[in-house]
C-alpha cells in the first residue's frame, strides 16, 4: 500500500515517538543526593532526592509552510515528524493522507497524551498484551500477501518486523534508527484495523516519501511484516540554528480543502510561511552553543535526510542532557525546503514552584518552617522563568538539608497542565520533630577475678541530651547536654554545654545571613602540654576545667567562607587525677620519683584563670567534591586578643594560620563515578604576642599535627609551623595514601612559663611519613617517627585535612 502526497510547501517536520527504545529524554530520574547532612543530623540523609514525576508527552511542534512552487512527490504535505521518546503529534497536524494539506491543529495539554493513530496503536498494544489469544491466518504458508487481504475479525500475533529500503533490497539492521518509529513489537497481538493504523502513521510522520507493508505468512500460523520504504530527502542545509519555543502555543491553522486550486493552495501556504517566520521571530534564543550548531552543519553535509535530521536531534539533545538540562526536548524542525533549517528545542522553562509540607505518612499538613526562609536556600536559578537544571537541583536538596530541619526533601520536575511547555517544580518536604530528647547510661566494666568481666562501680555515668528546633519557623534553636561519670554524685565531673542559636539575626534579608550563637560551657579535657616525651616515664595527667560564655555572630559570605567574631569570657581551672586544684605540674625527680613542683599550669600561678578576650574567625574555602574527591583551596586565619581583664590582667594576642591546598591530578568526568587523585598540600603555623598560660600554649604531635606521634609528644612552644603532603590515590570504592609531615617549636618552646618540653624531655620537632587507606569514616594508617625511626598503626576518626 502506498499514498502519494503533495509535498513542495512543507518545511516543518516533527518526530515521531521513539517506542522502542527506553531512554527517555524527559526529565529523568536522579540518584538520590546520599552524601548530606545536617548540625543536628552528622550522617548523610539519604532521602534527600531529586525525585521527577512520571512523564507525560512532549508534543510535536506546529507545521510550517513553504513559498516554493507546488510539487507533487510521494512526501507529506504537512511533514510532522514526532521526535524521540515521549514526543506526540497534535490533532490535526498529519492532514496529508490523501493529498490535502492538513494544518497544525491544537496540541491539547502540553505533555498530554494526544489522541493520533499513534496513540490508537499504543492503547490498542497494551489490550494486546491483557489478552493473550490470537487466531491463525487462513493462507498458505511461506506466502507474500497485501495486508487487505487479512481478515478483519481475527487477531494475528507478530512473529518479526524487517524494514527494507526501496533502493538497496537488503533488510535494516537491529540498530538502525527507523526501527525506533514502529509501535509494534514482535510477539504482540493485533488486528488488521491496527496494522492499517501503524501504517498510516508511518506513511504521514514525514520520515518516508513511501512506504507499503506486506504480510509474510508462516507455518505456525503467525506472520511476519515487511516494510519496504522510500526515505525522505530535502535540499543540503547551509546554516542550522536552534530556537525555543518551550512556552509558545501553536498556531491553530485550518487545513486545506483536497478540492484546493493550484492558486488555492500557493496561497494557503505562503500564509502558513509568514505564520511560521512571525513564530520564529517571537521564538526566545536557545541556550545551545554556536559550536554545536556548526557541527551539526558539518555533519550534515550533501542531501538532507530523515537520517540525518535524527543525528541532528542527538547531538543537540545530548548536549543538553549532558549539561543537566534534563527537560529539553528537539520537538520540531523548520524549514526544510531551504538551506537555513529551524531546530525547535523546548528546554524546560520553570513556570512555577510549589513547595509543600508533608507529615510522616505522606499527607499534606502545613508547616512549622516559614515559607520564606525555605525560599531563601532555593537558588535563583530555579526561580520562574529559568531553565530546569539538574545541578541546581541538587543545590537546592544541599541548601534545604543544611538547616538540618527535614527529615526528607525532594525536588520533582513535573510538566506544568496549564502552559504548554512549561515545569512546575515541587518541593516537598518533611520535618523533623520541633522537640527531642535523649538519655544514655553507661558503666566501665573491668577484669575482676579469674578474669571474669566486673562492673568497676554500680554507679551509672552517662549524659543528656536535648533540643527545641526550629523555633517560630525561623531555624532558631536551643540545644543542652549535660554528661557525668556518677549520676549519683555528678558535682565531681559534671560537663553541660547550653546553646542557643539565632539564624537571620538581622532578617530574611540580610545578605550576610548573620547568625547569632550564644553558649554556657563547662568542660574538662586532658592537657597534651604536660605530656611526657620518649623514654619518659608516665607522667600524671593534669585536666583542664573551662567554663564560662561565649557568644558570636556568623556572616556567610558564601556557604563555605564565613567570617566569625565574638567575646569570651571563661574561667580555666587546671587539675591532678584527683581532681584537685594543680596550680604546677607534676615534674620527675633524678631518683625516678614524682614531684608536684614542676612548670606553672596557669597565668596567675594559683591554677586558676579568669579572662575575657575577643575572638575572630575568617575562613575562604572553594572546595569541592569531584566524583567523591575533595578538591580545591581552604584558608583560615583565627586569633585570639586578650583585653586585659582577668587574673593578672592578661593581655596577648594569639594568631593562627592555615593553608591547605587539594590539587587535582587528571580530568576525569565529573558523572562518571571514579574520583582522581588528589595531591594534598598543608601549612599550619601558630604564633603567640604576650601573656600565654601554659594551657594555651601550641602543642606539636598527634593525629592533626604529626601524625605517627602522641598528642603533645614533640613539645609545646608559643611558635609553631607545621608542614605536610599527602598523595591520594583511588582504589575501588575507597582510597589509598602516602604521606609525609614535620613540626616545628621554631626554638620558641623556652619562650612557654616553666620549659614544659625540656623538663617532660621532647625534642621540639619531628617528622613522620607513612601509608594509609581510609575505611568509610575509619582511616588506618602506618606511620614511622623519623626520632626514633619506628613505626605504628593507628586507627583514627574523620579527614585529617
Amino acid at each position: 500500500m502506498s499514498t502519494t502526497f503533495y509535498a513542495g510547501h512543507l518545511l516543518s517536520t516533527s518526530l515521531r515517538p521513539n517506542n522502542h527504545h527506553h531512554n527517555h529524554h524527559h526529565c529523568p530520574s536522579i540518584l538520590p543526593i546520599t552524601s548530606l547532612s545536617s548540625p543536628q543530623n552528622p550522617n548523610p540523609n539519604p532521602n534527600a532526592k531529586i525525585k521527577p514525576k512520571p512523564s507525560h508527552r512532549f508534543p510535536s511542534s506546529s507545521i510550517a509552510p513553504s513559498p516554493s512552487p507546488i510539487l507533487k512527490s510521494a512526501a507529506s504535505s504537512a511533514l510532522l515528524f514526532l521526535f524521540g521518546n515521549g514526543i506526540d503529534a497534535g490533532g490535526g497536524g498529519g492532514g496529508g493522507r490523501s493529498g490535502g494539506g492538513g494544518g497544525g491543529g491544537g496540541w491539547g495539554g502540553f505533555w498530554r497524551w494526544i489522541f493520533t493513530p499513534m496513540a490508537l496503536a499504543e492503547e490498542s498494544k497494551e489490550k494486546s498484551k491483557a489478552d493473550s489469544g490470537w487466531d491463525e491466518h487462513e493462507f498458505p504458508p511461506n506466502f507474500k500477501i497485501l495486508l487487505k487481504k487479512l481478515s478483519g475479525f481475527k487477531r494475528f500475533k507478530v512473529s518479526d518486523i524487517v524494514f527494507i529500503e526501496e533502493k538497496g533490497k537488503e533488510k535494516l539492521g537491529l540498530n538502525d534508527s527507523f526501527l525506533e518509529m514502529v509501535a509494534l513489537r514482535p510477539g504482540g497481538v493485533y488486528t488488521r484495523t491496527q496494522l492499517e493504523k501503524e501504517v498510516e502513521s508511518l506513511a504521514a510522520c514525514g520520515m518516508f516519501e513511501k512506504i507499503d507493508l506486506k504480510v509474510n505468512t508462516n507455518v505456525d500460523g503467525t506472520i511476519g511484516l515487511e516494510f519496504k520504504f522510500k526515505e525522505s530527502t530535502w535540499m543540503a542545509m547551509k546554516k542550522f540554528r536552534c530556537i525555543n519555543v518551550g512556552l509558545m502555543k501553536q498556531p491553530e491553522t485550518i487545513g486545506i480543502d483536497e478540492d484546493a486550486t493550484e492558486e488555492e493552495r500557493r496561497e494557503y501556504y505562503t500564509k502558513l510561511q509568514r505564520q511560521y517566520d512571525d513564530r520564529v521571530r517571537r521564538a526566545r534564543g536557545c541556550l545551545l552553543p554556536s559550536e554545536v550548531e556548526e557541527d551539526v552543519v558539518r555533519m550534515c553535509r550533501g542531501k538532507l535526510t530523515a537520517r540525518m535530521l535524527q543525528k541532528a536531534r542527538d547531538k543537540v539533545q545530548k548536549w543538553y542532557h549532558d549539561n543537566g538540562y534534563a527537560c529539553a526536548q528537539v520537538v520540531n524542525f523548520g524549514n526544510l525546503n531551504t538551506n537555513d533549517v529551524v531546530c525547535e528545542v523546548a528546554e524546560g522553562d520553570i513556570t512555577k514552584m510549589e513547595i509543600q509540607f508533608l507529615d510522616k505518612i505522606g499527607n499534606l499538613v502545613e508547616g512549622v518552617t516559614n515559607l520564606n526562609l525555605v525560599r531563601k536556600e532555593i537558588p535563583k536559578s530555579l526561580a520562574k522563568g529559568r531553565v530546569f537544571n539538574i545541578e541546581t537541583g541538587k543545590q537546592a536538596l544541599r541548601n534545604l538539608n543544611s538547616l538540618g530541619l527535614f527529615s526528607n526533601i525532594e525536588v520533582n520536575p513535573r510538566p506544568d497542565e496549564k502552559k504548554e511547555g512549561g515545569i512546575v517544580v515541587e518541593i516537598k518536604l518533611k520535618e523533623l520533630d520541633q522537640k527531642s530528647a535523649e538519655v544514655s547510661t553507661e558503666w566501665s566494666i573491668v577484669q575482676g577475678r579469674y578474669g571474669i568481666p566486673t562492673l568497676a562501680s554500680i554507679q551509672p555515668g552517662g549524659s543528656v541530651t536535648f533540643e527545641h528546633r526550629n523555633i517560630k519557623g525561623l531555624n532558631r534553636s536551643l540545644l543542652g547536654s549535660i554528661s557525668t561519670s556518677n549520676f549519683f554524685n555528678p558535682q565531681d565531673d559534671l560537663s553541660f554545654k547550653f546553646e542557643y542559636v539565632h539564624p537571620y539575626l538581622f532578617g530574611l534579608d540580610d545578605p550576610l545571613s548573620r547568625t547569632l550563637r550564644v553558649n554556657c560551657f563547662n568542660s574538662q579535657k586532658m592537657s597534651p602540654v604536660f605530656t611526657g616525651g620518649p623514654g619518659v616515664d608516665e607522667i600524671p595527667p593534669i585536666l583542664v576545667d573551662r567554663s564560662g560564655i561565649k557568644a558570636n555572630v556568623t556572616e556567610n559570605f558564601t556557604r563555605q567562607s564565613k567570617f566569625t567574631y565574638g567575646l569570651v569570657m571563661e574561667e580555666i581551672t587546671t587539675r591532678d587525677s584527683t581532681s584537685q586544684i594543680a596550680a604546677q605540674g607534676p615534674r620527675v625527680l633524678p631518683n625516678g620519683q614524682m614531684s608536684g613542683d614542676g612548670p606553672p599550669t596557669t597565668l596567675s600561678g594559683t591554677g586558676v584563670d579568669r579572662m575575657v578576650f575577643a575572638q575572630a574567625n575568617i575562613t575562604r574555602d572553594n572546595t569541592k567534591f569531584v566524583n567523591g574527591a575533595i578538591v580545591g583551596e581552604r584558608n583560615v586565619f583565627q586569633f585570639d586578643q586578650g583585653l586585659g581583664i582577668g587574673s593578672k590582667f592578661p593581655f596577648f594576642n594569639r594568631h593562627q594560620l592555615t593553608v591547605t591546598k587539594f590539587i587535582q591530578l587528571s580530568e576525569v568526568d565529573e558523572n562518571a563515578g571514579k574520583p582522581p587523585p588528589v595531591l594534598v598540600l598543608h601549612g599550619h603555623y601558630g604564633g603567640c604576642i604576650g601573656d600565654l598560660p601554659s594551657y594555651d600554649a601550641f602543642v606539636l604531635g598527634g593525629p592533626y599535627s604529626v601524625r605517627g606521634y602522641n598528642m603533645g609528644e614533640l613539645g609545646a612552644a608559643r611558635n609553631i609551623l607545621e608542614v605536610a603532603a599527602e598523595l591520594r590515590v583511588p582504589v575501588r570504592n575507597t582510597h589509598v595514601y602516602g604521606f609525609v609531615e614535620h613540626g616545628n617549636d621554631l626554638g620558641s618552646s623556652k619562650e612557654v612559663k616553666g620549659n614544659p618540653t625540656e623538663v617532660y624531655r621532647r625534642l621540639g620537632h619531628g617528622s613522620s611519613y607513612g601509608v594509609g587507606v581510609k575505611l568509610g569514616l575509619v582511616r588506618a594508617e602506618y606511620a614511622v617517627d623519623h626520632n626514633s625511626g619506628t613505626g605504628a598503626v593507628f586507627f583514627r576518626f574523620g579527614e585529617r585535612f
